[in-house]
């Protein structure tokens, strides 16, 4: 079985009223399974992403536990968190918020 490319799938998104990140609701690996949802705050998420842990969009697929449906790659450039290589704010695109 081939292990899966990324570390985090985040599925939904808090943002505070500046418009940065607060929290994101998301999968994290946990050896060769995921975890159940847990919530991660935007400088825990920061962390993981700038010490090499690959972070993706995406939904769990329905009845099938750790397999996922990915859409983009989540990259933290500079101050920020987003799906776009030049961010100038906190955006994940096509993540629904909570």
């Amino acid at each position: 079985m081939a292990r899966a490319k990324f570390d985090i799938v985040i599925e939904t998104v808090r943002y505070a009223p500046d418009g940065k990140i607060e929290m994101a609701r998301a999968f994290e690996r946990r050896g060769a399974a995921f975890s159940d949802h847990v919530l991660i705050s935007r400088k825990n998420l920061f962390e993981k992403i700038k010490s090499g842990k690959k972070c993706v969009t995406g939904q769990r697929k329905e009845f099938l536990a750790g397999t996922f449906e990915t859409d983009k790659t989540v990259q933290a450039t500079g101050d920020f968190i987003s799906t776009a290589p030049n961010a100038e704010r906190d955006f994940l695109e096509n993540v629904p918020i909570f």
